[in-house]
């Protein structure tokens, strides 16, 4: 689909094409969209989300927080979404896979009033699921990295990155799940490369290019006019995901209001019978799960 965030010129470059007012009413909402998204930071999950679906900015930031020069990203999948058809679906921000097969999920994390520990742990699990084939054996489950990343110091440990350790016991010896948790936070800054880019992260400057592939990116992204076309697309996927979102919810509202409506009913009718039979309108009233006032309205709407 063409960029609608800019106005399309004829070959002649004199005149624009026309558009009802609807189409430029769109136009401008699409445009002011992208440009709210291009004011975001690598905080937003969003805007971090298409940063990082970029190979190179992603190998670069997953290298600075595991400390490994040797991890080579061979693909990345944005606000990827992990089916669940009992329980929630998991929208990841991304997951990367390494030349080793490991994933690497990174998520971006404003909010501290969940339960992080319990969160990674589903969001882990998830993945799990979502690469063992049916009758595999256990040893086939891959590494899983989830990086986990947020503005403040969520845990209260007082460093830019920590990660999870796990060992058995007293003795030091370490327990490996192949799952590997790491937390990483711009609140402290202790000069460490790992802090420099958290801080990175909050203030994305795009003509700061200390970040190697990082700022690249996001110089592409809040700059230059590729850039801007991406995030246009970006804020054209949002308004339809919204509009589907809406009428998502409009039809469970509307088979929610007629299952009440039907409860109603039925309702309305055992009502009916029960005063042929002479019964109560106290104890109909019980039997229906409604007050005694709907059941006298429903009788006086039948006498009527």
């Amino acid at each position: 689909m063409q960029a609608l965030c800019y106005n399309i010129i004829t070959e002649a470059g004199t005149e624009a094409m026309t558009m009802d007012d609807s189409e430029k009413n769109y136009s401008e909402m699409i445009r002011q969209g992208a440009e709210r998204l291009q004011q975001e930071n690598l905080f937003s999950d969003t805007f971090a989300s298409v940063a990082l679906e970029d190979i190179d900015a992603c190998q670069y930031v997953v290298r600075t927080l595991l400390g490994r020069d040797d991890i080579e990203i061979k693909s990345v999948k944005s606000q990827y979404r992990l089916l669940n058809i009992t329980s929630k679906d998991t929208i990841l921000d991304a997951l990367a896979q390494d030349s080793t097969g490991r994933l690497i999920n990174i998520e971006i994390q404003r909010r501290d009033t969940v339960d992080h520990a319990r969160r990674i742990r589903y969001y882990g699990s998830m993945i799990d699921k979502s690469v063992l084939d049916k009758g595999a054996y256990y040893d086939e489950l891959p590494d899983v990295y989830i990086i986990y990343i947020s503005e403040k110091d969520l845990l209260g440990v007082g460093e830019a990155v920590y990660p999870v350790t796990k060992t058995l016991g007293k003795s030091g010896i370490p327990y490996d799940d192949g799952n590997h948790v790491i937390f990483a936070n711009a609140a402290i800054d202790d000069g460490s490369d790992e802090a420099k880019m958290m801080q990175y992260f909050e203030n994305p400057d795009p003509d700061d290019m200390s970040q190697g592939p990082l700022s690249v990116r996001v110089h592409f992204l809040k700059r230059e006019k590729g850039g801007h076309d991406t995030m246009c697309k970006v804020a054209e996927d949002l308004y339809e995901q919204g509009i589907e979102q809406g009428i998502e919810q409009g039809i469970e509202q509307g088979i929610e209001q007629g299952i009440e409506k039907g409860k109603l009913e039925n309702a309305k009718s055992m009502a009916m019978s029960l005063h042929e039979s002479g019964v109560a309108e106290d104890l109909i009233a019980k039997a229906a799960n409604v007050s005694v006032e709907l059941v006298r309205k429903w009788l006086g709407l039948s006498m009527a």
